[in-house]
């Protein structure tokens, strides 16, 4: 076991992984749990057959620069487990304060824009038990991964899902609209880590020539959904805080503020109509 976990070490570090050590370490121990189904007895120190060829799948996944949630099929975001598949964005901690800015407004609906995972909406419905939601994407492999999430976590009876080019498809009015739409610019993207250039649905990633595409959406046709009243909370990139604001702003929003992430980069952005 020691001689192939340094040659899969070696493996990672050869293909670029930032961090073998750990990758491998969250390989191992998802193919260790899928070990666990094999009749055939297994430590850690010795593991049988199915863990080791499972795992030797994933080592390669992984040098191809596959995101180690998406061979695991899973990823952790605020307080539960996601599943993750090539059509969604993995979720990121950055988004967590998107979650966290939002709970500390009042609703009893919420719009996510372009839900992916669900990872958002499915978040906020879980911290509100009376609230409803919706979550709409263009894509329809992604409502599916989304469906599923809200099976798994006991919401889908509060949360539903649409496809939706946009708003397009939303008639109705929500007290609180969600997104973390896609903000990269096309040159950015193209300098992007394989992990999210080759394995990341580009749709939800890159928003046209100055990373602002999809925000121009959204302060324009937001307003026809938002309940009076209601809040607008947007995920931006770090260098958004003032070019997301002043497209809002030009677009009738009212009450604009930029809220911070963690390490201090201004990552949230809320707005409303009043």
């Amino acid at each position: 076991m020691s001689d192939r976990h340094a040659a899969w070490l070696q493996a990672l570090a050869e293909a670029g992984v930032a961090d073998p050590a750990g990758d491998l370490r969250r390989l191992f121990d998802w193919a260790y749990a899928q070990g666990q189904g094999d009749p055939a007895p297994q430590t850690r120190d010795r593991p049988n057959d199915w863990t080791l060829y499972t795992l030797e799948d994933a080592v390669k996944a992984r040098a191809a620069r596959q995101p180690v949630s998406q061979i695991i099929g899973r990823r952790a975001f605020f307080k539960h487990d996601f599943e993750v598949t090539p059509d969604v964005l993995d979720p990121r901690p950055d988004t967590e304060t998107l979650v966290e800015v939002a709970l500390a407004h009042p609703f009893d609906t919420v719009l996510d824009i372009g839900s992916g995972s669900g990872c958002i909406l499915l978040s906020l419905l879980a911290e509100r038990p009376e609230a409803t939601g919706l979550g709409i994407d263009i894509s329809a492999p992604a409502l599916d991964v989304a469906r599923r999430n809200a099976d798994r976590l006991g919401l889908a009876g509060r949360a539903r899902f649409r496809r939706s080019d946009w708003l397009a498809e939303v008639d109705e009015q929500f007290d609180l609209i969600v997104s973390n739409p896609p903000y990269i610019d096309a040159a950015t993207y193209a300098t992007l880590a394989p992990e999210l250039r080759d394995w990341e649905p580009r749709g939800a990633l890159e928003a046209g020539a100055d990373g602002l595409d999809a925000y121009r959406v959204i302060a324009r046709d937001a307003p026809r959904v938002l309940a009076p009243g209601g809040t607008l909370c947007l995920e931006i990139g770090h260098d958004q805080g003032r070019s997301v604001p002043a497209l809002l702003a030009a677009s009738g929003w009212r009450q604009i503020t930029v809220q911070r992430d963690l390490i201090g980069k201004d990552r949230v952005v809320t707005a409303n109509l009043i």
